[in-house]
């Protein structure tokens, strides 16, 4: 049965390597099940809210991966990209400046954009529009944004992804570690404006951090299976004991009162087809209008950029940079994307951390399906998943981050027509934390650069399209 769904011999594979692969893929990726919903509810972890997101997580990536499992029969999985879930907080913070509505009201808001933005790109991908997107974009762009997203990753796990809030100014702002730790002019400074018990956190957070993030390489280097969550293990030990040890407060507090049963009460009730209809009307209809067409072209680009990111980790694209069934592919994620929507979570896309179970040896669809039945099984754990300390997540980020840098090896630096784009979209993701405004300064700067260079007909029509379509979104839109 399972060699005929997956063709496993035509693909140099077995049941057992799938297995192995969608396991291997699962322990790399696992980081997300509790990092999207301390992104998306701004660390309010224990709350409806985090555990409506926590659950649409485990769903949401559950269905995602079967979609691509039996349509499109590749190793790739998915859940909720990193960056496009950064964006979505962002929006629901907007949202809530902009009509005083709670973030509860506020985030079941935004869920109604992602949910147009899934059901436009299931329309897109039915007629090939997106496939011939991908096809339209020069291939440096192509190389250039797995390692341009690393650094955004790299600059998120360094920088966002940790906020420690202290006495120094009032608990009112977080201090971060890459801008005032790394940042500060003396470490007597930074204690004096934090305090000392935040000074405190804040050093056990970067040490956790970077015990985590080395133990990750060297376990890696030894090719060690799942090196990514034993460094995340390692490191959540290290920030455990010195909570106890250095101050004095008991990381295992929550556990005291929870609950392994799957909040599924808490979905239904906060993110669970709760879309806040009312809400639209409340930010203004030319607002929801923006906010959609926003949504689409950056994650239009946010989507195809981490796919094709993907693909060529995986090596599972021919010389033009295309990869096989990439409509069912693309076709899986706007599924996928919906399905969040539907229960609680924002865009779900491909990860770059399927490459580990392709290195595997994962060749099918059967890798995808065994990660997805791993993802559902975490709907069972959801309070040590919240006790996994942001620290922890920092150091996974900043090593898929590193890892994502190897593609620059494929980008011809001295093509100065690959070298401008590529140096564009390695400083632009991370300044501007949007994948999809990158590609677009890549796909402008290449257009540019053709035309002065005498070469305009080197682009073809829809290049020229995007990027006219990005310079009207950057400097005319409202």
């Amino acid at each position: 049965m399972l060699e005929k769904v997956f063709k496993l011999k035509e693909n140099g594979t077995d049941v057992k390597t799938e297995l192995v692969a969608g396991l291997t893929t699962f322990m790399t990726m696992a980081y997300i099940i509790a990092l999207n919903p301390n992104l998306l509810t701004n660390f309010d972890v224990g709350s409806g809210l985090w555990n409506g997101v926590f659950m649409a997580t485990c769903v949401a990536s559950f269905v995602g991966m079967v979609c691509m499992a039996f349509m499109a029969n590749k190793p790739f999985a998915m859940a909720p990209g990193m960056g496009l879930n950064s964006f979505f907080a962002v929006v629901v913070g907007n949202i809530v400046s902009l009509t005083g509505m709670s973030y509860v009201a506020s985030f079941q808001t935004a869920l109604i954009i992602i949910l147009v933005e899934g059901f436009v790109f299931i329309v897109l991908s039915i007629f090939n529009v997106r496939e011939k997107i991908v096809e339209s974009i020069p291939l440096g762009i192509r190389l250039g944004i797995s390692p341009a997203k690393g650094l955004m990753l790299m600059n998120i796990g360094l920088g966002s992804n940790v906020g420690i809030y202290a006495e120094g100014n009032g608990f009112t702002t977080p201090f971060y570690v890459m801008r005032d730790f790394f940042g500060a002019l003396t470490p007597s400074v930074l204690q004096t404006n934090m305090g000392d018990a935040g000074y405190a956190t804040m050093i056990l957070t970067v040490v956790t951090m970077f015990a985590g993030l080395f133990a990750i390489a060297a376990m890696a280097k030894k090719g060690v299976k799942g090196a990514v969550l034993f460094g995340m293990l390692l490191a959540s030990v290290v920030y455990w004991v010195g909570s106890f040890t250095f101050l004095g407060t008991n990381p295992f507090a929550s556990l005291a009162t929870a609950s392994f049963v799957p909040p599924v009460a808490d979905m239904m009730e906060t993110t669970f087809f709760k879309f806040n209809f009312s809400g639209l009307a409340d930010i203004g209809w030319f607002t929801v209008i923006t906010l959609v067409i926003t949504f689409c072209v950056i994650d239009m680009f946010d989507t195809i950029g981490t796919l094709v990111g993907t693909a060529s980790r995986a090596g599972m694209v021919d010389e033009e940079g295309n990869m096989e069934n990439m409509k069912e592919a693309l076709l899986s994620d706007a599924i996928g994307t919906i399905v969040g929507s539907c229960t609680g979570t924002s865009t779900v896309t491909t990860f770059v951390e399927s490459a580990s179970g392709v290195e595997a040896g994962g060749r099918t669809g059967l890798t995808a399906l065994t990660t997805g039945v791993l993802f559902l099984a975490c709907m069972f754990i959801a309070p040590i998943a919240a006790i996994i300390p942001a620290a922890a997540t920092s150091a996974a980020l900043i090593y898929v981050g590193v890892l994502m840098l190897q593609g620059l090896q494929k980008v011809d630096f001295n093509d100065m027509d690959q070298m401008v784009p590529v140096a564009l979209m390695l400083i632009g993701m991370p300044v501007s934390s949007s994948i999809g405004h990158a590609i677009g300064i890549g796909l402008i700067s290449y257009t540019i650069m053709k035309i002065f260079g005498g070469k305009a007909k080197d682009v073809s029509v829809l290049t020229y399209a995007i990027s006219a379509l990005f310079l009207v979104k950057f400097f005319l839109a409202v």
